[in-house]
This record gives structure tokens, C-alpha cells and sequence, in this order.
């Protein structure tokens, strides 16, 4: 089908759309040939022209402003789709990562969707079967009913076109008409049409009247061209299709049988339609059926695993809280046993578990009390006479050159113990203020470098005995910490002694760095060395690493317990290394302002190779800007040592 429009004048325009300078069209004069038929103005092509060409220069104005604006309402439609995605999709990955931290940390809903998901699978995929079954069962009854209905009605066409006596042409049409009428049955229980169409390319009777005939919006296009050739090259054989049938504004779904008939020597194809219009809405109805159930189903489902899920798992819950609250200190809280089942067993074993900790924590801390009051106590009534026993020992001590030599040794020897003795119990008397929680710190700012620089001038007359040399590489310029001057002197006091005794006459190399927000300082031994076991317990009290081997600078066993103590109270890090053969590193980490955390610590723990003075090859990292002191051994001052790049 082609569609032609003309183009017209429009009416909106002014002087009926004619253009400006054209003039309006003559009026046709009495007896002229204006409006004659059959006689033409020579003028009239051009001034049709004229008029016709501004009519396409506006339409075609007016095409390209609708373009614009259809071009910038699309732009701003996608603008606002874009805005609404991008804030849609932050509220997306939240509602996802609560999803995901919820199935991690909680059992119950973790049971609850895993059972949700898998019923609704399970009804998904029944009732798709069950659907699938009812559908094949309710069309194969009525094709079944269709096929013998078609038989039957086919053979009464048969019967009646066979036993006409009709030779007019309104006689035919008319038997035509009321048999296939007949054949229609309106009101059955399946509604039936019909198409009645000649077999094409038969020669045409002399007394054909009747081509084609059909039932109420039914053509033969209704039926599937499949079906139409089957029936054509077939006998008396009946065939059926599946088709679509148009019924007022929509299609319902249907039934075609076809056969052939004979009229006055004429070959028909007959094709009775059956609506299944009634089949579809039970499949309908049924499916509506199937769904509600499984969904009310899936909800009960999901009820009841909640509430099982529940009735476990609330208690294993109210255990982890109950468990977590222990740790946390509070030894009174205990689970609620209801019942006799397995989970009141459970609470009643809990129960059980936490009395006895609560009374073996509460025997320890008790314990734990009167050992720490008993070494107060005991250290405090043995300062006064120590005092006295230790201004006797000084008497004999300074008289000693007096003595024989057995009195004189044993005057020295009653010395040395009463100064290990004096420094023993002030070590305990500070464990006794940490253990009791009355440690306090007393901070100011100072260059922690001079602190650095005169623990290392008092350890000068024991490194001098053990022939070893004390190296100190610090940047230039002063370092301002907040800290407690005499925690921290008595902290690497600890460290230096320690490493003095243990670095086996070699060099000791005290190093000292800081960061934007700490520093650091690095006491490092080439002696003897540690394993990592032992450098996890070195902290500890009392702990040797070798009990065998004999104490010569008169520790106590606290020194480095005190000073992990004395770290702690400024909020810092201490932390140690060793190798066996290799020696030791322990490193100080400060931060350089009170109550701020130490992230990165600027001196590494594993220790590289420092420069050892005296044995060539070894050359110190960035030593641009730092300056390296080293303590002579033999007169016990520090001499300062040039570390410039091209020092050889």
C-alpha cells in the first residue's frame, strides 16, 4: 500500500503562506479563460514556484530547531540520569557492604537467606514443572476434544454438501451459509469458528458460486500456512496447528483442524478453530495458585528457621557476650540456663568454667597483692638498716689500707655487696610503684641528646675495664623531646651497661635519629648475641639467658623490666634483636610531643654493618649531616671523628 501527501499552503502564514512580493492569485474574469478547463498561464509556473520555495526554507527552519531542542532535552535527560546513578550508586555499595559484613558476623541470617534462597529455588523449579505439566495436560484434552469434535463435524458437512439438491445460485449460498453456521457452535463448551476457503488452482465449475466463507474477524491469513499445505497435498487425512485468534482487541490462543470437503465437484479446505481462550485463563488461574502458595510457603519457611535458627543460636550468642565480658574483666557475669537440653548443658558447663576462673583470678590477684605488698613492705623497713650497715661498710671500706690483707679484701668485698645490695632494693622499690600503679611521669621538654651524652660519660669507667669503645652517631643540632629526664638516663643506662658487658671488649655504637614525630635510639653490641627466643624474654624479670653464667657488673635482673616500665609510661617502643655470634641491637622509640602515637619507628631494629673505628671498609650510611663521637678507652672522653664522604 503506497500513501501519497501533497504538500499545501499553510495556513498560519500571513496572506494564506504566500511569500513576501508574491502576488495574490487573479480572480477569473467573466468569459476569460482564467478558469477554463483546458487552458494554461504561462505565468502561473514561476509564480508557484516563488510561493511554494519560502514554505520549505521555514519548514526546514523549524526542523532544525526541533533538532536543537530534542538534541538539548536529551542532553539534560541524560545529565540527570547520569547525577541520579552516581548518587544511586554509593546508597547501592552501601546496602552491599552492610549485606556482606551481616553474612560474615551473623550466623542466624547467614541460615536464614542460605534457607530462604534454596526454597525459593526449590518452588521456583517445581512449580515451573508443575506448571509445565498442567499446561500439557489441559492443551492435549482439548486437542483431543477438538480433533473428535472435527471429525464428527466435518463428516455432517460432508453428508450435507453430498445430499444437496440445489442448482441456483441463492439456494447454494444459502446451504452453504446455514451448514457452516451449524458447524460454528456458539455456546459449547470450546468456542468454535471456521474458515471455508476453496483449494486454489482447480478448474472452476459452471455452478461455483461460493469461493470462500469465514467466521465473525477471521480470514484465512488466521490460518498457519503450514497446516494450509498439509491439508492441500494430503487426501482425507486431518491435520492440526497451533494459531493465534483475533477476538475483539486481543489475541487468544487457539486450535486449528483442517480438513477437505467436496461441493458440486468443487475441492474446499475446511479449518474449525477452537478458542482456548477458557484453557488459558484455568492455566492462569492455577499458576496465580502455584505462586501465591510457594511464596506464602517461602515466608513460612523463612519464619521457622529464624525461629529455630534463633532458639540455637541466641544462646551460642549470649555465650560470646558473656565470654567477652570475662575478658574484659568483669568476672561476675554468667549465661542463663533454662531447660535440660544440650544448650542448658552448655550454659550450666559455662557457668561452671567461669566460677572456677573467677576464684583462680581472684586467689591469683590476691596473691599477686600481698607479694607486691610484701616487697614494699619488706624494701621499706630494709632501707633503714641498710643505711646503717652501708655507712659501716663505707667506715671500714675507707679504712682499708689499715687492715692485713684478709680484712682488706673482706672490707671491699662487704662494700661491693652492700652497693649491689643498695641498688637490688631500689630496683624493687621502683617495681613496687609500677606494680601498684603510682608510677608518675614527670615530663618536660629537653635535648635528648645531652641525655644520651652523659650516660655514656658515666658508663665510661666500665667500658674502659672492659676495653670496649662507645660510638655515638647523632644528627647535629639538639633534639627536643618531651620526656622524663631520669627515666630516660636510667633507660639507656640499662641498654649501654648491658651492652658494654655482653659486647666481649668490641665496639658499642649508640646511634640516634628522629622523624617528624619521633626518635630514635640504637644501642648496638658485637658480641656474644641472642636468639630470637631469647631476645622475646630479655623484657622479663629475673630472666638470664644463661643461668650458669656469673654476673660481673652487679645487675639485679630488673634492669630492663624497669626500663620496658619506664617506656611505657612515656607511650614509646622498646624493642630488641640478636644473633648468636653476631650481638645484640635494642632500639628506644620515643614520641617527640606527649600523648601522641609513634606509627614508624626512623631507626630500623635489624641493624645494618656500622663503621667500626680502626678496621677499614666498613662506611656509615648518610653521614652528611651527622656527627660520630667515639669514647676513648684509654682516657674515657669522647673525641669526635670526622664521617664526611671523602674520608677514606
Amino acid at each position: 500500500m503506497v500513501s501519497a501527501t501533497k504538500q499545501g499552503p499553510d495556513p498560519a502564514a500571513p496572506d494564506g503562506g504566500r511569500g513576501p512580493g508574491v502576488p495574490a492569485p487573479a480572480t477569473p474574469a467573466a468569459g476569460g479563460n482564467a478558469g477554463r478547463p483546458g487552458t494554461s498561464d504561462p505565468d502561473a509556473a514561476p509564480g508557484h514556484t516563488e510561493a511554494l520555495t519560502p514554505g520549505f526554507r521555514r519548514l526546514a527552519f523549524r526542523a532544525r530547531i526541533w533538532q536543537r531542542r530534542a538534541l538539548i532535552v536529551s542532553l539534560r535527560v541524560a545529565r540527570l540520569v547520569r547525577m541520579g546513578f552516581r548518587r544511586f550508586l554509593p546508597a547501592l555499595r552501601y546496602i552491599g557492604r552492610a549485606l556482606h559484613r551481616r553474612w560474615r558476623r551473623s550466623l542466624q541470617f547467614r541460615t536464614v537467606l542460605t534457607t530462604l534462597l534454596l526454597a525459593v529455588t526449590s518452588f521456583a523449579v517445581v512449580g515451573a514443572y508443575l506448571s509445565n505439566q498442567i499446561a500439557n495436560n489441559l492443551f492435549q484434552e482439548r486437542l483431543t476434544q477438538a480433533e473428535s469434535e472435527t471429525r464428527y463435524n466435518v463428516k455432517q458437512v460432508q453428508d450435507t454438501f453430498d445430499g444437496a439438491q440445489v442448482t441456483d445460485q441463492s439456494s447454494v449460498i444459502t446451504l452453504v451459509y446455514d451448514t457452516l453456521n451449524a458447524v460454528e457452535g456458539r455456546g459449547s463448551v470450546i468456542q468454535r469458528r471456521y474458515v471455508f476457503e476453496a483449494m486454489p488452482e482447480q478448474t472452476k465449475p459452471r455452478n461455483r458460486w461460493v469461493e470462500s466463507r469465514a467466521s465473525d474477524q477471521l480470514t484465512v491469513s488466521v490460518i498457519p500456512p503450514e497446516l494450509r499445505k498439509a491439508v492441500q497435498e494430503s487426501g482425507k487425512d486431518q491435520y492440526w496447528a497451533s494459531t493465534v485468534i483475533p477476538v475483539g482487541t486481543e489475541d487468544r490462543p487457539g486450535i486449528a483442524v483442517g480438513n477437505k470437503v467436496t461441493f458440486n465437484g468443487t475441492v474446499y479446505e475446511l479449518y474449525l478453530i477452537y478458542d482456548l481462550n477458557t484453557a488459558q485463563q484455568t492455566l492462569d488461574e492455577i499458576q496465580s495458585v502455584l505462586w501465591a502458595g510457594g511464596a506464602v510457603l517461602v515466608l513460612l519457611i523463612g519464619a521457622v528457621a529464624w525461629y529455630v535458627t534463633r532458639n540455637v543460636v541466641s544462646p551460642v550468642s549470649h555465650a560470646a557476650m558473656v565470654s567477652e565480658k570475662l575478658a574484659a574483666g568483669q568476672l561476675q557475669e554468667r549465661m542463663v540456663v533454662r531447660g535440660e537440653d544440650e544448650v542448658a548443658r552448655l550454659g550450666a558447663s559455662f557457668n561452671h568454667m567461669a566460677a572456677s576462673l573467677q576464684e583462680q583470678i581472684t586467689q591469683l590477684a590476691t596473691l599477686s597483692q600481698m607479694q607486691q605488698r610484701f616487697v614494699s613492705d619488706v624494701s621499706h623497713e630494709l632501707r633503714t638498716p641498710l643505711t646503717t650497715v652501708r655507712m659501716a661498710a663505707e667506715v671500714l671500706y675507707d679504712a682499708r689500707d689499715d687492715f692485713d690483707p684478709i680484712n682488706k679484701r673482706s672490707a671491699e668485698l662487704l662494700y661491693n655487696q652492700v652497693e649491689r645490695f643498695q641498688s637490688l632494693l631500689s630496683d624493687l622499690l621502683e617495681i613496687s610503684r609500677f606494680d601498684a600503679g603510682v608510677a608518675v611521669l614527670d615530663a618536660e621538654a629537653e635535648d635528648i641528646l645531652q641525655v644520651v651524652a652523659h650516660v655514656i660519660e658515666g658508663a665510661a669507667p666500665v667500658a674502659a675495664e672492659y676495653g670496649s669503645g662507645i660510638v655515638l652517631s647523632a644528627p647535629a643540632g639538639a633534639i627536643i623531646v618531651d620526656m622524663d629526664a631520669r627515666r630516660i638516663d636510667r633507660i639507656l643506662r640499662n641498654l649501654i651497661l648491658n651492652a658494654v658487658e655482653h659486647g666481649e671488649g668490641k665496639p658499642v655504637t649508640v646511634t640516634v635519629a628522629a622523624s617528624q614525630t619521633a626518635v630514635g635510639i640504637a644501642v648496638r653490641d658485637h658480641g656474644i648475641g641472642m636468639e630470637p627466643a631469647e631476645a622475646a624474654r630479655v623484657f622479663d624479670r629475673f630472666w638470664r639467658a644463661d643461668p650458669a653464667r656469673a654476673r660481673t657488673t652487679g645487675g639485679s635482673g630488673l634492669g630492663l623490666s624497669i626500663a620496658m616500665e619506664d617506656t611505657k609510661l612515656h607511650n614509646g617502643w622498646l624493642q630488641a634483636w640478636g644473633r648468636k655470634g653476631s650481638g645484640a641491637n635494642f632500639l628506644l622509640t620515643l614520641p617527640l610531643r606527649q600523648g601522641e602515637d609513634i606509627d614508624t619507628s626512623p631507626i630500623h631494629l635489624e641493624p645494618d654493618d656500622v663503621m667500626i673505628p680502626g678496621e677499614p671498609g666498613n662506611i656509615p650510611r648518610e653521614t652528611d649531616n651527622r656527627n660520630m663521637l667515639v669514647l676513648d678507652t684509654g682516657s674515657s672522653r669522647l673525641v669526635p671523628v670526622p664521617t664526611s664522604k671523602e674520608t677514606p
